[in-house]
C-alpha cells in the first residue's frame, strides 16, 4: 500500500517571493502556491511568471508542490493553466469545481500539452452546487484522463455561498463535509479540510484538526506556518494505534489463522476488515517516518 502523507498543506501567496523561498524549508507535507485569492488582479501576470520559475527551480524536497490557478472563466485562468502545466508541479488545484465538465476540460488540456501523468489535479469544493453534485464530481477520478486525486474544502467560500455560520464545531456544515468525505472514499480521493482563520487561536485550531481526523479527512489546509506542527501531530496515527495495527497484521499472518475471517487478539474480536484498516495505519506511519 502506497500512501503520500498530506497532513499539512500550507497556502503560500504566489506574489510573495520571500514566502516562496521559505516554502522550501517548512515542515509541511505540501504547499499550495496560490495565484488566485492571495494575488491582486494587477499582480497576477507577474506572480504567474514567478511561480513557474520557482516550481521549475525545485528544491522542495519531499514536500508536495501544488499550483492553484484562477478559474478558467476568469481573464487569467487559461494562461494560468498553460503556465502551471509547463512547470510540471505535483498537482494543479482548480478553484470552484462544481461541474464534471470543468475536470474533463482540464484533463484534455493537460493531455494535449503532453504534461506528465505525475502532475495530478486537485479540486476545490467550495460551492453549494459542488456539494450537491459531489458524487458525480468524485466519479471523475475513475477516468484517468481527469487526473483527479484530491478534494480541498473551501469552507470560507461555503460559508459565504450558503450563509452558514463559521462557528466552533461547524455544526451547520458537518453534513456537507461528511458528504464530501463519503464521495471521496468511493473513488479513492484524498480530502483536505478547509483553513482555520484565527491562526493565533491555537486551541480552536487543534480542536478543528481533531474534528477533521474524526470525520476521516486526510489533512488540513493552512494559512500560517505556526499551524504546521500541531496539524502534523493531529493527522499522524498515535504510536499506540500503530503498535496495535502491527499486532493485528502479525496475528493474521500466523499459520494457525490462515484463511480465518475472524480471530481473537488480546481478548478482543478482530475481523479481516480490521486487518485492512491496520495495513493503512502502518503504511501511513511508515510514510511519515520516511520523511524524517
Amino acid at each position: 500500500m502506497t500512501i503520500r502523507p498530506r497532513r499539512s498543506v500550507l497556502y503560500m501567496p504566489g506574489a510573495n517571493a520571500r514566502a516562496l523561498e521559505k516554502a522550501r524549508t517548512l515542515p509541511a507535507d505540501g504547499v499550495i502556491i496560490d495565484l488566485e485569492d492571495s494575488v491582486a488582479p494587477d499582480a497576477k501576470v507577474e506572480a504567474r511568471g514567478r511561480v513557474v520559475e520557482t516550481v521549475k527551480a525545485g528544491g522542495f524536497g519531499p514536500r508536495e508542490v501544488v499550483i492553484r490557478i484562477n478559474g478558467l472563466d476568469t481573464p487569467w485562468g487559461s494562461d494560468d493553466l498553460d503556465a502551471a502545466a509547463s512547470a510540471a508541479p505535483d498537482a494543479i488545484l482548480l478553484p470552484k469545481v462544481d461541474k464534471v465538465e470543468q475536470l474533463e476540460t482540464v484533463g484534455r488540456r493537460l493531455a494535449a500539452l503532453g504534461v506528465p501523468e505525475t502532475t495530478r489535479v486537485w479540486a476545490m469544493i467550495e460551492t453549494p452546487l459542488a456539494i450537491l453534485d459531489i458524487k458525480a464530481i468524485a466519479a471523475c477520478a475513475a477516468n484517468p484522463l481527469s487526473r483527479l486525486s484530491v478534494f480541498v474544502l473551501g469552507t470560507n467560500d461555503i460559508a459565504k455561498e450558503t450563509r452558514a455560520a463559521l462557528v466552533p464545531g461547524r455544526a451547520p456544515m458537518v453534513a456537507w463535509l461528511s458528504m464530501v468525505v463519503a464521495a471521496a472514499r468511493i473513488y479513492g480521493i484524498d480530502v483536505l479540510d478547509g483553513v482555520w482563520n484565527q491562526f493565533q487561536d491555537m486551541d480552536g485550531f487543534k480542536a478543528e484538526c481533531a474534528q477533521g481526523v474524526e470525520m476521516g479527512m486526510d489533512g488540513k489546509t493552512l494559512i500560517h506556518p505556526t499551524q504546521i506542527e500541531p496539524c502534523n501531530e493531529a493527522f499522524s496515527p498515535p504510536q499506540t494505534d500503530v503498535a496495535r495495527a502491527r499486532a493485528i497484521i502479525d496475528a493474521f499472518a500466523l499459520p494457525e489463522n490462515a484463511g480465518k475471517g475472524v480471530i481473537t487478539l488480546d481478548g478482543r474480536m478482530v475481523e479481516l476488515l480490521h486487518a485492512e484498516m491496520a495495513k493503512r495505519t502502518v503504511a501511513l506511519a511508515d510514510a511519515i517516518a520516511a520523511r524524517a
